[in-house]
């Protein structure tokens, strides 16, 4: 520690540096989760609905992407699409559509459960009345699936901003880019990486404490 500079750690280096790739960042956190909310919802209703032309594409697309790291899904789309469209779309919309893709596998999986857990009762009280399948999905069986799945979610969510780090492979100006680029600049990336560390557990920690009370609160309302 005789070396540790903690000079460092300055409001310069924060907004210089940091901040940037911060925003990426969320951004990709957010667009990812709403993506892979919405398009993992319609593979789920795919793999439910019973009928093998909508059952085994969606099969094959979750158990696909489950099956492969991210790493590798995010440098193999960032470098096969430009050879088969003739141009670079670039890091940065590479790494969200990639991340969208990519996540609509897992949080599939997450809705599904979510839609089993909800019990047959209700299904057959919405057939009772009338309703046709999308209006059970919409009006009985979505609403509480999501309830019930809103904290296994949230935590996809966490593990999905920590997963951002890894556009680092592709040239994306992530925040774990920030804090390197900052690092290489004042020639402290020992000082840079700790900080990067600190900052990373910080925003986990604190949004899995969040969860956590989320879902003792749903548990009481249940």
């Amino acid at each position: 520690m005789a070396n540790f500079d903690f000079s460092f750690y300055t409001w310069n280096v924060v907004t210089s540096f940091i901040l940037r790739g911060f925003y990426f960042s969320v951004v990709l956190t957010f667009v990812a989760t709403l993506g892979g909310i919405l398009f993992g919802t319609l593979l789920a209703l795919m793999r439910l609905s019973g009928k093998k032309w909508l059952d085994l594409p969606a099969a094959i697309y979750v158990n696909g992407m489950r099956s492969i790291p991210l790493v590798m899904v995010i440098l193999g789309f960032f470098l096969l699409v430009p050879f088969l469209i003739g141009r670079s779309i670039g890091a940065e919309y590479s790494a969200l559509i990639t991340f969208v893709a990519f996540e609509a596998a897992y949080f599939s999986e997450i809705m599904r459960a979510g839609i089993q857990s909800i019990p047959r009762g209700q299904v057959h009280a919405a057939q009772a009345v009338g309703m046709t399948y999308g209006q059970q999905m919409k009006l009985v069986i979505l609403p509480q699936a999501f309830r019930n799945m809103l904290p296994v979610l949230l935590t996809q969510t966490i593990i999905l901003f920590q997963d951002t780090s890894l556009v680092y492979a592709i040239g994306a100006y992530d925040l774990l880019k920030g804090f390197e680029t900052a690092g290489k600049n004042f020639g402290r990336p020992v000082e840079s990486y700790v900080l990067a560390a600190v900052v990373y557990f910080v925003i986990c920690f604190s949004l899995s404490a969040l969860v956590k009370r989320l879902h003792k609160k749903i548990a009481i309302i249940r």
